[in-house]
């Protein structure tokens, strides 16, 4: 059999994401970057390799803009723009790519991931029409929303007789996560204890984590008839800094949210994060089993399991090792929705992924 030609690949974005990304598409001979785009200024003309902070020379400088990336006729983008904050222009970069007739696999917009009962239908339409005009499609995935939350709680469903509940737990440790925009002006870690955060606004929850309920939902072959959603805070006992900045006395420091989907008033799927910034907080609220960080799948059944993922990496802790599986994800798929045909896909329709092209060779 003939070798394959590498896949001609371009990168949105270069933040937490899109720097992981963009090391594994310079190394991974399964791929041939061609374009990098950042929205930092100082980093345009900023060759490739150290943008991914790999000690290597690609020829390939990031350049500011969308359209020098859509002018390089790439086989797929993989797209790491932030989409929590701003959906609608992450949706519209997705649209001009797809029209382009580039497939796009990436971290956003989160309700492309599993749009169907979640975003509109007039948003789902204009994305797929510009599938169907590109004869492109998408694929967007994550750790939670992600494959903690579809992929790992299906493949164990597939080994029960009976389900009753399935639980999807994140359970971390944020104090080194250093994404201030997503820990302040998101969550809103830091806030005053009264203050309502962005997250937790009436259907943002549902909004973000809806895609999730009702992809296991649908590999149930179960209807979600309503999405419950509940959270709780918790404040700093005393000052203290952590990655992103200052978490004063007083203000929000840990956090606990669920969203449940209902099935004739049965909590059916439900997904629960505990988030703190000290791991000495509410020690009442579930910890991850190894310290730092886990995703933990429960499922109530027969048989019933629980199963901790302690991810963790040689180039950071338990949030760094959550980004490289998040980014892992996403490049891996990169084959699979190229071949696929026109339109949103989903881990539902999908092959099942199992790490070709990732095997080498132990390192002396």
């Amino acid at each position: 059999m003939a070798p394959t030609a590498p896949l001609r690949v371009v990168q949105v974005a270069t933040g937490n994401a899109g720097r992981l990304t963009l090391r594994q598409l310079i190394a991974d001979e399964r791929f041939d970057l061609v374009g990098v785009s950042t929205s930092t200024a100082d980093w345009v003309g900023v060759d490739a390799g150290a943008l991914a902070g790999l000690d290597v020379t690609t020829g390939i400088a990031a350049v500011g803009s969308l359209d020098e990336l859509i002018a390089l006729a790439p086989d797929v983008a993989v797209y790491c723009a932030m989409g929590d904050t701003r959906p609608v222009e992450a949706t519209k970069d997705v649209c001009r790519l797809l029209e382009a007739g580039i497939d796009v696999v990436g971290s956003a917009p989160g309700t492309l991931q599993y749009p169907w009962g979640t975003a509109p239908d007039r948003v789902i339409e204009k994305v797929e029409t510009a599938a169907r005009a590109g004869h492109a499609s998408l694929y967007v995935t994550g750790v939670d929303p992600g494959f903690a939350s579809d992929l790992l709680p299906l493949a164990l469903a597939s080994t029960c007789q009976r389900i009753e509940q399935i639980r999807c737990y994140e359970l971390a440790d944020y104090a080194t996560y250093d994404g201030a925009e997503v820990m302040f002006d998101l969550m809103g870690f830091g806030k005053p204890i009264d203050t309502v955060p962005m997250l937790f606004l009436p259907g943002v929850l549902a909004l973000a984590w809806g895609t999730a309920i009702r992809m296991m939902a649908a590999g149930l072959g179960i209807e979600v008839d309503d999405i419950v959603e509940h959270w709780e805070v918790e404040p700093a006992p005393e000052s203290y800094d952590i990655a992103a900045g200052r978490i004063e006395q007083g203000t929000i420091a840990a956090m606990k949210f669920s969203i449940s989907g209902m099935v004739d008033g049965h909590p059916a799927v439900v997904v629960e994060h505990v988030t703190r910034t000290r791991e000495d907080l509410r020690p009442d609220w579930a910890h991850p089993a190894a310290g730092g960080g886990a995703y933990r799948v429960e499922i109530i059944g027969e048989p019933s399991y629980t199963v901790d993922i302690v991810p963790s990496s040689e180039h950071g802790d338990h949030n760094h090792a959550a980004i490289v599986a998040a980014c892992g994800r996403i490049v891996n798929a990169i084959p699979d929705v190229v071949a696929a045909p026109p339109g949103i896909r989903t881990t539902l329709d999908l092959p099942l992924p199992t790490g070709r092209g990732t095997y080498v060779a132990p390192r002396t």
